[in-house]
């Protein structure tokens, strides 16, 4: 009897990984810059980028400079800058729990002392604000210019 269980509690245990694997999701295919902005949100409300218009996804982009962003994120928790060309970063961060992958993306507007940011889950329809949380986080940790 006590086999059955160890094999039942093995294979519950797969399953679990498996399942944490998933939320990963694909890299979206949108991701950089397009005509010098990033892309716009979809419409469901796990979305947030200083490029949007409506209220609902819409946040201020961020004061400084690429630099000071990049050394924030180097600091965050599970995150990991996937690309950094010099005016634009894309980083991936992961949730603690289930391992939900978000993709956040900034790009440095110099002429205006301004990075744009946006910030976007790849899973699910709502984010219960997390990327609007992740961004203001970011911002309360830039230096003051």
């Amino acid at each position: 009897m006590h086999r059955h269980l160890r094999i039942a509690a093995r294979g519950l245990m797969i399953v679990g990984l498996l399942t944490l694997i998933s939320c990963a999701g694909e890299r979206p295919a949108t991701l950089g810059t397009q005509n010098g902005q990033l892309a716009s949100c979809p419409d469901s409300p796990n979305c947030v980028s200083s490029f949007e218009q409506r209220d609902s996804h819409a946040i201020a982009p961020l004061t400084g400079n690429i630099s000071a962003v990049r050394a924030v994120l180097e600091q965050m928790p599970r995150t990991v800058i996937v690309t950094d060309d010099g005016n634009y970063i894309h980083a991936e961060f992961t949730s603690r729990l289930m391992g939900f992958v978000d993709d956040v993306e900034f790009l440095a507007d110099p002429a205006s002392g301004q990075v744009h940011v946006r910030s976007a889950s790849r899973l699910g329809h709502s984010d219960l604000g997390v990327n609007r949380e992740r961004v203001e986080s970011i911002r309360e940790q830039m230096p003051a210019t």
